[in-house]
C-alpha cells in the first residue's frame, strides 16, 4: 500500500514538474496596438531595407555634387635604363665652335613627376542637371519609405485585429462549450430517468461534439495568428500575447468622400515619390541635351623631373583653359535625347494613371468603413435579439412549448451573433486606419492618438 502511494506521489510530482516547464516555455505578454506598432517600426526587415536605398540615394547625390569639384590627378616614376647602342650618323658638336664631338652622355636612371588639376567650367548644364536629378530622387527615395512605413503600420493593425478575432472566437466558443456539456448532463439525466427522448440526447451530444470541432479550429487559427504577429514583430515565437480591445466599438468622425480624395493626392508618399521622378526626368532631358555644347574647364598643371648628368627640371607650372567638343555628338545624341523624353512622357502618364487609381481607392476604402459602422450597429442589435430569442426559446423548451432542435438552433444563432458582432468591432478598426493609410495619413493620425 504504501508502495502505491509512493509511486502515485511520484507520478504527481512529475506531472507537476511537466507543467512547469511548459509553463515557462511560453512567455505570456500583454501588448497594445501601440506598442505592436513601435515593435513592428523597430524590427521591421523592409523598413531597413527602404533605408538602405535612401542611404544609396544620398550618396549619388553626393557624388553628383562632386562632380563640379576640381579633378586632382597626381602621378610619377622611377625608371632604370640600360645604354643603348646609338649610331649618330651626324655628329654632334661640343657647341664651342670647333667642331669637336659633344662629350659622350651616359643616363642610367630618370625619374620624374607631375600634379594636374582640372575645374569644370562649363559642361553643357550636365554637372547642375544632375545634381537635381539626384536632389529629386533622393527625395522620392524617402518617400518611397514613408510609403513602406505606412503599409507597415496599416499591416500590424490589421494583424493585431486578426489575432484579436482569433482570441475572441476561442473565448466565446469556449464559453459556448461549457454550455453544451452542461447541457449534455442535464439531458443524460432526464434521459435516463425516463423524461427525455433518446433523440433529444443524441442532438444535444452532436451539438457538443460541433462546437469542440469548432473549438479545435478556433484554437488553431489563434495559433497560426499568434505566431505570425510574434514573427512580424520581432518577438520570440513561443510568446502568448495577450491583447487589448478596450478601443474597439468607437466610432470616428471622418469628412467627406472630396475630401478624402483631396488629401490623398496631397499627402500620398507613393504619388508624390512618382511626382519627384518626374521631375527628375526633365533635369535628364536636360543633361542629354547638354551632350549638344563643348565642355570648358581651367586646367593648370606642375611637372618635375631629374635625369642624372644630363637635365634636370623644377618650377615648371602652366595654366589654362581647355575645351573639348565631341563632334559625333551632334548625329549620335538625338536618340539619347529621345529616349530620356519618352521616359518623362511615361512617368507622366504613370502619374495620371495613379491619380485615377487613388481616387478609387480611396472611394473603396471610405465605403468599407461606412460599411463597417452600419454592420457594427446591425451586429449589436443581432447579439441583443438572440439573446432574447435564446431566453424565450428556452423557457418555451421547460414548459415543452418547443423542441430541443429549436432550444440548440438559438443557442447555435446566440454563438454566431456574438462572433459577428467582435468581429464586426475588429473589421471596423481596421477600416477605419485602412482609410487613412490610403490617403497617406496613418502614420500622422496614428501617433496623434496613440499620444
Amino acid at each position: 500500500m504504501e508502495s502505491l502511494i509512493r509511486s502515485k506521489a511520484v507520478a504527481l510530482l512529475l506531472i507537476l514538474v511537466s507543467f512547469a516547464n511548459i509553463s515557462k516555455g511560453q512567455e505570456t505578454k500583454k501588448l497594445s496596438l501601440q506598442e505592436a506598432v513601435q515593435l513592428g517600426l523597430t524590427n521591421s526587415k523592409s523598413l531597413k531595407a527602404s533605408s538602405a536605398k535612401v542611404d544609396q540615394a544620398s550618396a549619388e547625390l553626393m557624388e553628383a555634387k562632386m562632380r563640379q569639384y576640381p579633378d586632382l590627378k597626381v602621378s610619377g616614376a622611377y625608371l632604370r635604363v640600360n645604354q643603348p647602342n646609338v649610331d649618330l650618323k651626324v655628329p654632334l658638336s661640343s657647341g664651342e665652335g670647333n667642331g669637336t664631338a659633344a662629350p659622350e652622355i651616359k643616363v642610367s636612371q630618370v625619374a620624374y613627376g607631375m600634379a594636374n588639376a582640372s575645374v569644370p567650367l562649363f559642361a553643357g548644364f550636365k554637372i547642375r542637371s544632375g545634381i537635381e536629378s539626384s536632389t529629386y530622387l533622393k527625395k522620392a527615395a524617402e518617400l518611397d519609405a514613408q510609403q513602406d512605413k505606412d503599409e507597415l503600420v496599416q499591416n500590424t493593425i490589421a494583424a493585431y485585429y486578426n489575432l484579436y478575432k482569433a482570441q475572441s472566437a476561442v473565448a466565446l466558443v469556449q464559453e459556448n462549450l461549457k454550455q453544451a456539456q452542461q447541457r449534455v448532463k442535464d439531458f443524460k439525466n432526464l434521459e435516463e430517468n425516463g423524461l427525455l427522448a433518446r433523440n433529444d440526447l443524441l442532438k444535444s451530444q452532436l451539438q457538443e461534439s460541433n462546437v469542440e470541432l469548432a473549438l479545435v479550429d478556433a484554437e488553431n487559427n489563434e495559433s497560426i495568428a499568434n505566431f505570425n504577429m510574434n514573427l512580424m514583430l520581432g518577438l520570440d515565437e513561443k510568446t502568448k500575447l495577450e491583447l487589448d480591445g478596450s478601443d474597439l466599438g468607437r466610432l470616428y468622425k471622418i469628412q467627406s468622400l472630396d475630401e478624402w480624395e483631396q488629401l490623398a493626392i496631397a499627402n500620398r508618399p507613393d504619388y508624390l515619390a512618382l511626382l519627384q521622378r518626374q521631375e527628375a526626368s526633365k533635369s535628364v532631358v536636360k543633361a542629354a541635351n547638354g551632350d549638344y555644347f563643348p565642355s570648358v574647364a581651367l586646367t593648370g598643371g606642375y611637372v618635375a623631373a631629374h635625369i642624372p648628368s644630363f637635365l634636370t627640371i623644377t618650377n615648371a607650372v602652366n595654366v589654362g583653359v581647355g575645351v573639348s567638343y565631341n563632334i559625333a555628338s551632334l548625329y549620335k545624341n538625338g536618340a539619347k535625347v529621345k529616349q530620356a523624353k519618352a521616359q518623362q512622357e511615361q512617368l507622366y502618364w504613370s502619374s495620371l494613371q495613379m491619380n485615377d487609381g487613388i481616387r478609387m481607392q480611396i472611394h473603396q476604402a471610405y465605403q468599407n468603413y461606412l460599411e463597417n459602422l452600419k454592420k457594427i450597429d446591425v451586429y449589436q442589435k443581432a447579439v441583443e435579439q438572440a439573446k432574447e430569442n435564446y431566453r424565450i426559446t428556452k423557457n418555451k423548451y421547460d414548459n415543452a412549448l418547443a423542441t430541443t432542435t429549436d432550444l440548440l438552433d438559438a443557442d447555435v444563432a446566440q454563438l454566431q451573433a456574438n462572433l459577428n458582432f467582435e468581429f464586426a468591432k475588429a473589421d471596423g478598426v481596421v477600416a477605419y486606419n485602412k482609410l487613412y493609410e490610403t490617403a497617406g495619413l496613418i502614420n500622422k493620425t496614428f501617433e496623434k492618438e496613440n499620444k
